[in-house]
């Protein structure tokens, strides 16, 4: 049985994303490394953006629970997913891997 989160209607991307992030901004800040985030979040960006941007113009998926916000030609909560995802796959890096 899955949980249907659809019930929050336009916000339920928006709710998935925030709530992963702060998954990411605890155990980024527990391991001490918001810093090194930062930085791979910084490499990755513009390549996430432009890739992101082409998969939406040409109708690789199509983003039904979302709020309709829109920024530089891409959903507010696909601009969120490209700085969650590299941050917690650096924050699960850094909590199992780093070094005290």
């Amino acid at each position: 049985m899955t949980l249907d989160i659809s019930v929050l209607g336009r916000y339920t991307y928006l709710a998935t994303e925030l709530f992963w992030g702060a998954v990411a901004a605890v155990l980024l800040y527990r391991a001490n490394a918001l810093r090194k985030a930062g930085g791979t979040i910084l490499a990755l960006y513009p390549i996430a953006y432009l890739w992101d941007r082409y998969t939406l113009a040409v109708g690789v998926f199509d983003i039904k629970l979302r709020t309709g916000i829109d920024i530089a030609g891409i959903p507010l909560e696909e601009h969120l997913f490209m700085v969650v995802v590299p941050g917690l796959v650096v924050g699960f890096h850094e909590t199992i891997f780093g070094t005290e």
